[in-house]
């Protein structure tokens, strides 16, 4: 079965669409592989067929913010931004978990631009999806406190448990802050019974609490 098959998107695109990204051959990538660098010229338009990858933005001090994740469905905006405008990377990508993915190349994407009305509308569209996000994490970072920010992240990533597996420092990366940060704001809300926390595990023990603190907490 051709890889085109496994991506619902992708199914939908016309005949001669799918048959030229037929050409292309899917890549195994491995947890941790480094998929692109700031300043590295753009490869091509990432399809994601499996796995996660997430995309960070590094400060000069190091530091890092999770700008977006990109899932199977799902487009990486630093590609896309790339290859219309022809600018370097300016963030990194890593891969989260095992990945599978299809990289199309510069001439394929202008190729199936040019003659798909299917491709256009799936590259768009997905581009507008990605800014929308992209303006909730400027919103969120802007408007929102640290501690709401984090209240925010463990209520969404939690599981059915109530638990939120996370190292301190993949917490401040998602929120736009410092690890030492985060570490006094779980105290403060382990304190007022909100949660409790040890090494990588965060666990909700007041979920409307945890709620008003979200609602609640402007600067």
């Amino acid at each position: 079965m051709s890889w085109t098959q496994d991506s619902d998107k992708i199914t939908d695109l016309d005949a001669p669409a799918r048959a030229l990204l037929d050409t292309l051959s899917p890549v195994e990538v491995p947890k941790g592989a480094v998929l692109f660098c700031p300043g590295e010229a753009v490869k091509g338009y990432v399809v994601m067929l499996s796995g996660q990858m997430d995309v960070n933005l590094i400060g000069p001090n190091g530091r890092d913010i999770l700008l977006y994740r990109v899932a199977p469905g799902q487009s990486c905006i630093q590609s896309t931004l790339g290859l219309l405008g022809g600018d370097a990377y300016t963030a990194e990508a890593m891969a989260e978990t095992p990945a599978r993915l299809v990289i199309i190349p510069r001439d394929v994407f202008f190729a199936l631009l040019d003659s798909s009305p299917g491709f256009r509308r799936l590259v768009f569209g997905a581009f507008a999806e990605r800014m929308q996000s992209m303006m909730q994490l400027i919103e969120n970072v802007s408007f929102m406190s640290v501690e709401a920010r984090l209240a925010a992240l463990i209520l969404d990533r939690s599981g059915p448990d109530g638990c939120l597996h996370m190292t301190q420092a993949e917490m401040a990366t998602a929120i736009g802050t410092a690890r030492e940060v985060v570490s006094r704001r779980l105290e403060k809300l382990a304190q007022t019974g909100c949660l409790s926390h040890e090494r990588g595990v965060v666990t909700i023990l007041n979920r409307k609490a945890l709620n008003e603190v979200v609602r609640g907490a402007a600067f």
